[in-house]
């Protein structure tokens, strides 16, 4: 790899600021100076400084966010949206899927095309939960037609979901898919209506409960594992 491309990559400026840097003598390879921004580096085993700071490269990163209500989950809006929150360097950062304006909870922030490509495809039925407040208490037919796949506005069919913890007007529910604002669309659908929205989980990676509205942390190794297997 390019030794301009690694430092861009990793979020330190732009090719052409990295080699105004590296011919200013700003940058060493295995602690000797290099001025070649095109000098092949092996970023898994050479030890890469600039300015004195080391530099681990990692070509994938993960973040979860506690998504709040109000951001829209874009990577460019003239409104604010969820890669605002996220002040970190690295190039490329995207949320895995959406969540609407005004729902809240979690969203995977990353740069790894290929596992969102996986976790968002319709064919792998990805596990999604949400808690779900609304505006009349929830009733049985609500969750056996929920249960069986309810059919929605415009004849769309959903595929069977599982109303879980079910209390007055809110409860948990459980996606194998995502078709646009579909809890809401699904409640309207049983003449019920959504005022309050936050997902819980996707697939095994579950909100921090530490995570205040607004902030987020990386994923641990163990997360990024559990999202990543069983996904073939």
């Amino acid at each position: 790899m390019r030794l301009d491309k690694f430092l861009s990559d990793m979020g330190f400026g732009t090719r052409s600021y990295l080699k105004q840097m590296i011919r200013q003598k700003q940058v060493c390879v295995n602690q000797k100076v290099v001025v070649d921004a095109g000098y092949q580096v092996d970023e898994n085993h050479d030890v890469v400084t600039f300015q004195d700071e080391v530099i681990t490269y990692q070509k994938y990163v993960y973040f979860m966010l506690n998504k709040p209500a109000g951001v829209i989950s874009a990577t460019q809006s003239n409104q604010m949206t969820v890669l605002d929150l996220i002040h970190e360097p690295y190039k490329d950062l995207f949320p895995c899927g959406r969540l609407d304006k005004d729902t809240q909870g979690l969203l995977l922030i990353t740069n790894d095309g290929p596992l969102a490509h996986d976790l968002l495809s319709p064919k792998k039925h990805v596990e999604k939960e949400y808690y779900v407040e609304t505006l009349k208490p929830i009733d049985e037919n609500t969750i056996q037609k929920i249960a069986q796949g309810i059919v929605i506005d415009q004849g769309e069919q959903c595929l069977p979901a599982q109303l879980i913890h079910v209390q007055d007007n809110h409860c948990h529910i459980i996606l194998h898919e995502g078709k646009y604002h579909q809890i809401k669309r699904m409640f309207l659908a049983c003449n019920n209506e959504v005022t309050f929205l936050k997902r819980l989980r996707m697939k095994n990676l579950v909100l921090d409960e530490n995570l205040k509205p607004g902030e987020y942390r990386c994923l641990t190794v163990q997360e990024i594992a559990d999202l990543q297997n069983n996904l073939g």
